[in-house]
């Protein structure tokens, strides 16, 4: 009987060990085939939340008003003996440019020369013209003596004899000959002395000018800053290749060599397209990102919005027609320069509450816009209805709700 039951027990502990590993089993099957999948995708989320209907475009900052510093025009050879670097704030009256005055003090010292040459020369000339004056002043008076006796003379006629009065009457005449030569040569050599003096005077004026215009140059020689600002050199086509100067180099008159611009009337320039013109207004708030200056944003506003369409050239084939944008800066800086480029951001609209999802979670199919929606272990494709477009994000009318789990790329490879 004993041994019965002990038989007894151990079936029945097989077969609970038996159902216990049968359910075990059929667990981990379960667990197995019928635990969530995972998207093979990645995926976004949707949320409600603030639409933002942005704007964002390139820019170049530019000085609408500057200050150009240039090599003297009135000068020959010129060689930069110093220059202040590229972006050096400099006040007002710093030295900017210097040049080599060594060619132009020479020029000066033989325009002075030339200059005192021509002043002894008056001079010597006017009293030369003083000795003619007097020797032909005094051979006028003693014709006109001549004259006095001649007359006196002949005026003898009638009491001398016949022979004697001719006699006297052609040395009259010949008297009053003499005397209209002596009128002539007085006449004469005051024109000649007079316009010798005005030749020498006007060689003079000429020798002046030229010292002026070397004490002129000689000044230019060291080009200060007109007012308070930040240097900017330019780059101009010399020695075989376009680049700024520098010291030792050597430029030709009038060369524009530096920049002075007024902080006051920076401003940036860009072109935007047709279809963004006409989300723009005037006095609109901007956001700036200066790829030069990283650690501060800044922000601005729409001042001016072209009418008229320009070709773009730098852009590319097919040469697009753009607007010309001009934006104001709020904050002065004195890193600002001209020529830095500008990201540009300008918040057109806001939406509060609003479900968005990002623009590559849409997908065109069949003339229809359509986004992927994971429904726990496939992907369904769902119409959905956009109501508007930003740069990275749509604003969705209708189609999606919130927790949607919507693909950011086509699962079904077909991109």
């Amino acid at each position: 009987m004993r041994q019965r039951l002990l038989d007894l027990w151990v079936r029945r502990r097989t077969l609970v060990v038996v159902f216990v590993l049968a359910a075990a089993s059929a667990c981990v099957y379960g667990v197995a085939h019928f635990k969530p999948k995972s998207p093979a995708v990645p995926t976004f989320q949707v949320k409600r939340g603030e639409f933002l209907d942005v704007l964002e475009f390139r820019g170049q900052l530019k000085a609408m008003k500057s200050v150009t510093m240039t090599a003297p025009a009135n000068a020959g050879d010129l060689q930069i003996l110093k220059i202040a670097a590229d972006g050096a704030q400099v006040k007002k009256g710093d030295v900017v440019i210097e040049f080599d005055p060594s060619k132009t003090q020479q020029d000066l010292a033989q325009d002075e020369s030339v200059l005192k040459s021509s002043q002894a020369e008056i001079d010597q000339v006017r009293a030369q013209g003083g000795l003619n004056e007097e020797v032909d002043t005094t051979a006028l008076m003693k014709a006109k003596y001549d004259v006095e006796v001649a007359k006196l003379d002949a005026s003898k006629s009638e009491i001398v004899s016949r022979i004697e009065g001719a006699e006297a009457n052609l040395k009259l005449a010949d008297a009053e000959q003499a005397l209209k030569v002596a009128e002539e040569q007085l006449k004469s050599d005051k024109t000649v002395d007079q316009a010798t003096i005005q030749d020498k005077k006007n060689a003079s004026r000429k020798a002046e000018f030229d010292e002026q215009r070397a004490k002129t140059s000689l000044g230019a020689m060291t080009v200060r800053a007109p007012a308070d600002g930040n240097i900017s050199l330019l780059s101009i086509w010399h020695n075989g290749t376009e680049s700024t100067f520098k010291a030792g180099e050597r430029a030709w008159p009038g060369t524009p060599i530096a920049e002075l611009p007024d902080a006051a009337s920076m401003r940036i320039a860009a072109r935007v397209d047709e279809t963004e013109r006409g989300r723009l207004a005037v006095s609109q708030k901007v956001t700036l990102q200066l790829d030069a200056i990283a650690d501060r944003q800044f922000t601005g506003k729409v001042e001016h919005i072209g009418t008229i369409a320009t070709s773009d050239f730098s852009a590319g084939w097919p040469i697009p027609r753009n607007f010309d944008l001009e934006i104001s800066i709020d904050q002065p800086d004195a890193r600002l320069k001209p020529g830095m480029t500008v990201q540009i951001t300008i918040i057109v609209d806001r939406v509060a509450d609003a479900i968005a999802i990002p623009a590559q979670a849409s997908f065109l199919k069949s003339g229809q816009t359509v986004a992927y929606v994971w429904n726990g272990s496939v992907f369904e494709e769902r119409a959905i209805q956009v109501e508007r477009r930003s740069r990275d994000q749509i604003l969705i009318a209708s189609g999606l709700k919130q927790g949607d789990m919507v693909a950011i790329k086509d699962p079904s490879g077909k991109e």
